[in-house]
C-alpha cells in the first residue's frame, strides 16, 4: 500500500579573568583528588571512606570563593570577552606558572613539616605525571563514551527537513481562515542540543510558534504567582480593528465594526468562535485542530511518498511516528505563543526538562499536578537553552565536549538522585565560567572534575541558579523579556535548604558520585 494514501494516514486514538584563575586552582586541587583517588583504587585505604573525605575537600574554598564561582564578576567578563577567550598558548603558559607556584607552595609546606626532602623537584615531577596519567585517562574515556550522535544527526535532520515541509503548506491552509498562524518550527530538548540521557523517550520535539490570524491579537495573563520556573499564562484572544486595511483587501471584513449578520454572511468564523474557551485560547482545542492540519497536509508533502505516519495519543500536543522500513522516528510537535519578540514562549505542554524534578531523592516535594487547565500555557526556555547550545556549538572544537560530559553524568554515572535537568543547569553554569579555550580534548578529565568541584560546592551552599532566570551571564544574542533579565535567580536547590535530611543524601550522593567517577577513570 502505497505510504501517501488516506489509508496510511491513521489516527490511532485519536569567561572571566579572575574566574579562570580561580578555576585553575580549583583544577590543580582536582589533580590532588585525582591523586588520592588513584591511591583509594590501589587499595592502600579505605576507598569509600576516604572517597567521601575526598569529595568534601575538592572543593575546599571560602564562602567568598565559592560565592565567586556561582556569582561571577561581570565587569572581568566583558574585560575577557574583549581580550578575546581562544589563546591557548596563553592558557598553557597561565596552567605552567600555577603549577610553579603550587610546587613553591610545597616545598614551603615540607619545610615548615621538616622537610623529608631537601628540594621540591620530586614532589613537581610526581604532580605531572600524575595530571598526565589522568589527562591519558581521560582521552581513553572520552573515546569509550557511548556516543548516540549519529543516530541523533539523522533524527533531527528527517524532522527538520519535515517540518520545513509542512510549514510550507501551512502558510496556503492559513491564509483561507482565522485560525492561528504557524510560524517555523524550533527544535528543542536533548536531541536538538546534540545528546540524550539515559532516561530520554526518544521523541524529537519541535515548537511551533503560533501567530494571532488577521484581526486577533494574543495577550499573555499570568495565572499565579508560584515559583517563577512553574509558571502558567492564559493567552487572551483580543479582537482588533482592521477597517484601515480594508482598503488593500476588500474580501476582509472587521470584526469589531461590521454587522454579526454581514460578517456571517461573507466571512469565515474569528478565532473566538472556534478554538476558544471564554476569550482564551483553549489547548485541547487547539490541539485538535492542529491535528487536523498537520493530517491534511501530510499528502502534500514531500516525505509522504516514502514515510509512513501513524498519530500518537496526544491531547495536549501533535505527536506521531514516522516509519519507512525497519527505522523508526516518533515526533512530537508542541505549539506555543512567543512572549514579545524574546526566545521564551508560553507552550501547549510541559517540555522535556520540565517533567521532572531537579533532584529525586526529595521526598519532601509535592508531587506534580497530573490535571491543568485546558486554558493554562505553561512557560517554557527550551527555545532559548537550545540557543545557547547552538552558540557554544559554533565557538568550540568539533569534539563537543561539553556534550561529552553531559553524556557521562547523565548515562554512564547515572542513579545518583540527580535528574539530567540538573547535570546539564551545571555543564551550563560552566561553559560561561571556564573559557570555552579550555573545553579540548586533552582536558576532558579536568573538566570533569570542574564539574563535579561546582557541584559540590552548589550542593554545600544549598543553590543551584536557574540557568536562564536572572544570569547575567547569558549571551546578549539569548532574547529575554526585559522584566526576566531583572529578576532573582532562581534557586533550583530550594528544597534542599529547606529539608536538612535530603540535604543529608545529597551529599552523601556526592560522595558517591565522585567515587565512582574515580573508579571509572583507573578503570580505564
Amino acid at each position: 500500500m502505497k505510504a501517501g494514501s488516506n489509508e496510511d494516514v491513521n489516527d490511532g486514538e485519536d569567561n572571566v579573568d579572575g574566574q579562570e584563575e580561580y578555576m585553575d586552582v580549583k583544577v590543580q586541587e582536582s589533580g590532588d583528588a585525582s591523586e588520592q583517588g588513584s591511591r583509594d583504587c590501589t587499595g592502600q585505604e579505605d576507598s569509600n571512606e576516604r572517597g567521601n573525605e575526598a569529595a568534601h575537600s575538592a572543593f575546599a574554598g571560602t564562602e567568598e570563593e565559592k560565592k565567586e564561582v556561582l556569582e561571577g564578576d561581570g565587569n572581568d567578563r566583558k574585560q575577557d570577552e574583549e581580550q578575546g577567550d581562544v589563546n591557548v598558548e596563553a592558557d598553557k603558559e597561565e596552567d605552567r606558572k600555577e603549577g610553579e607556584q603550587g610546587n613553591v607552595a610545597a616545598r614551603e609546606k615540607e619545610d615548615s613539616d621538616g622537610g623529608k626532602e631537601e628540594s621540591g623537584s620530586g614532589g613537581s615531577e610526581d604532580r605531572e605525571d600524575t595530571q598526565d596519567v589522568w589527562n591519558e585517562l581521560g582521552l581513553l574515556l572520552v573515546d569509550q563514551i557511548e556516543w548516540p550522535v549519529e543516530d541523533l544527526e539523522r533524527g533531527c535532520s528527517v524532522t527538520a527537513e519535515l517540518m520545513k515541509s509542512f510549514s510550507r503548506v501551512f502558510v496556503d491552509s492559513a491564509s483561507n481562515s482565522f485560525y492561528p498562524v504557524p510560524q517555523e518550527a524550533i527544535g528543542v530538548g536533548s536531541a536538538f542540543e546534540g545528546w540524550s540521557p539515559r532516561d530520554w523517550d526518544g521523541v524529537y520535539r519541535v515548537l511551533v510558534p503560533l501567530d494571532p490570524p488577521p484581526g486577533h491579537a494574543f495577550q499573555l495573563e499570568l495565572n499565579s504567582a508560584g515559583p517563577m520556573a512553574a509558571r502558567t499564562f492564559s493567552v487572551r484572544v483580543e479582537l482588533v480593528c482592521t477597517c484601515k486595511r480594508e482598503q488593500l483587501d476588500k474580501k476582509l471584513l472587521c470584526f469589531l465594526h461590521h454587522s454579526q449578520e454581514e460578517l456571517r454572511r461573507k466571512q469565515k468564523r474569528s478565532l473566538l468562535e472556534t478554538l476558544c474557551t471564554g476569550s482564551y485560547l483553549d489547548v485541547e482545542k487547539t490541539s485538535h485542530w492542529f491535528r487536523q492540519l498537520v493530517r491534511c497536509s501530510w499528502l502534500h508533502v514531500p516525505q509522504s511518498y516514502s514515510w509512513h505516519l501513524v498519530f500518537q495519543p496526544s491531547s495536549r500536543s501533535c505527536q506521531f511516528q514516522l516509519s519507512k522500513g525497519k527505522e523508526r522516528l516518533t515526533v512530537e510537535m508542541l505549539f506555543g505563543v512567543r512572549q514579545g519578540d524574546s526566545d521564551i514562549f508560553v507552550v501547549s505542554q510541559p517540555t522535556e526538562a520540565q517533567k521532572g524534578g531537579s533532584l529525586s531523592f526529595v521526598s519532601s516535594q509535592p508531587a506534580q499536578a497530573n490535571f491543568i487547565a485546558s486554558t493554562a500555557w505553561p512557560e517554557t526556555y527550551a527555545a532559548a537553552e537550545a540557543k545557547f547550545f547552538q552558540h557554544i556549538a559554533r565557538q568550540l572544537p568539533c569534539e563537543s565536549l561539553h556534550l561529552k560530559c553531559l553524556q557521562l553524568f547523565t548515562c554512564i554515572l547515572r542513579d545518583t538522585g540527580l535528574s539530567s535537568s540538573t547535570w546539564k543547569t551545571v555543564v551550563m553554569h560552566m561553559l560561561t565560567i571556564v573559557p570555552l579555550s579550555r573545553w579540548c580534548r586533552r582536558e576532558f578529565a579536568r573538566r570533569l572534575w570542574d564539574t563535579m568541584a561546582y557541584l559540590h560546592c552548589c550542593l554545600q551552599l544549598k543553590r543551584l541558579d536557574h540557568f536562564v532566570l536572572g544570569n547575567e551571564r547569558l549571551p546578549a544574542e539569548i532574547s529575554l523579556p526585559p522584566a526576566m533579565r531583572r529578576v532573582e535567580p532562581l534557586n533550583l536547590f530550594e528544597c534542599l535548604a529547606r529539608d536538612p535530611a535530603a540535604h543529608g543524601q545529597a551529599m552523601q550522593a556526592y560522595g558517591q558520585l565522585h567515587f565512582h567517577l574515580w573508579m571509572l577513570l583507573c578503570n580505564q
